[in-house]
């Protein structure tokens, strides 16, 4: 009774807050929604909100996990997609979009990282370790985390072809990838596989087949439900191959899951898969 007193004389009326609202927020981020505009709209203030609590209590899982995925989704949907559409018209100004999402992209890695960091001191270090053994392992716990990291970390390097100290860095956004599908291959519902094909097939010397096969991985793990597997075989593999049936062929599908399931996500890869095939006769 003596040890339970003097912990709970040791947690500060501040710290319980701040871990029920970190609670609370990471929650909030995994709720349902799939109106695109109201989420546009409530993402800043949910974003800057959770960050604010993240920076004071930084080894918090789950709102680490909230605060890499939130950024990286806004990225990804409201900013990055938004420059798709608008390089036809303005260049300059869809370049503008570009850096910025790169910038949220690494915001987004930043946090991840840094809790990361915090539960397996080191971290960093052992990832870049040129020695496979001295390379971190992660429990499944850490997963969902390490995948955001990974995946925040290759938006980043994908939209800053112009930095070369950031491409240097994709052998090591590929491995943290890596150690993730290690621990738990299945993990975010085929997400982290699908993943692994986006690497494989935009590494140098990458092998078609196997990323092929690590989209038909995450087809088979969520593709009843989710759209995004097969918009990202479309883009990684289809259209870099040439292969019109077969990239509007995947982007059908993915109308069809996401009409059948219509969350945030599947509203985001039905946005992008009507905007692909619009463009194709471009894009071929």
């Amino acid at each position: 009774m003596l040890a339970l007193l003097l912990a709970l004389a040791a947690c500060s009326p501040r710290q319980l807050i701040l871990q029920e609202a970190a609670t609370a927020l990471a929650t909030q981020g995994q709720a349902p929604e799939d109106d695109l505009v109201l989420a546009r709209e409530a993402s800043a203030f949910y974003l800057k909100l959770s960050e604010s609590v993240l920076r004071e209590i930084p080894s918090n899982v789950p709102l680490a996990v909230a605060v890499a995925s939130g950024f990286t989704q806004y990225a990804y949907a409201f900013v990055q997609f938004d420059a798709d559409r608008l390089d036809v018209k303005d260049a300059r100004a869809a370049q503008k979009l570009r850096e910025r999402a790169a910038k949220l992209y690494q915001r987004a890695r930043r946090h991840a990282m840094t809790t990361l960091e915090l539960h397996i001191p080191g971290f960093t270090k052992a990832l870049a370790s040129p020695t496979p053994q001295q390379w971190p392992s992660l429990v499944p716990d850490q997963v969902d985390l390490a995948y955001w990291a990974a995946a925040s970390w290759g938006g980043q390097i994908a939209l800053s072809k112009d930095q070369p100290h950031v491409v240097a860095d994709l052998p090591l956004a590929m491995r943290l990838a890596q150690l993730a599908y290690a621990a738990a291959p299945q993990a975010s519902r085929g997400a982290l596989a699908s993943l692994m094909g986006t690497f494989e097939a935009a590494r140098p010397g990458g092998s078609g087949q196997r990323a092929v096969d690590y989209f038909d991985e995450a087809i088979g793990l969520d593709g009843r439900v989710s759209a995004a597997a097969y918009v990202a075989k479309a883009e990684a593999i289809a259209l870099p191959a040439g292969d019109r049936p077969a990239f509007e062929s995947l982007l059908k599908q993915a109308l069809v899951t996401s009409a059948t399931n219509p969350d945030l996500s599947n509203s985001v890869m039905r946005e992008r898969a009507i905007w692909l095939l619009d463009n194709t006769d471009d894009l071929f």
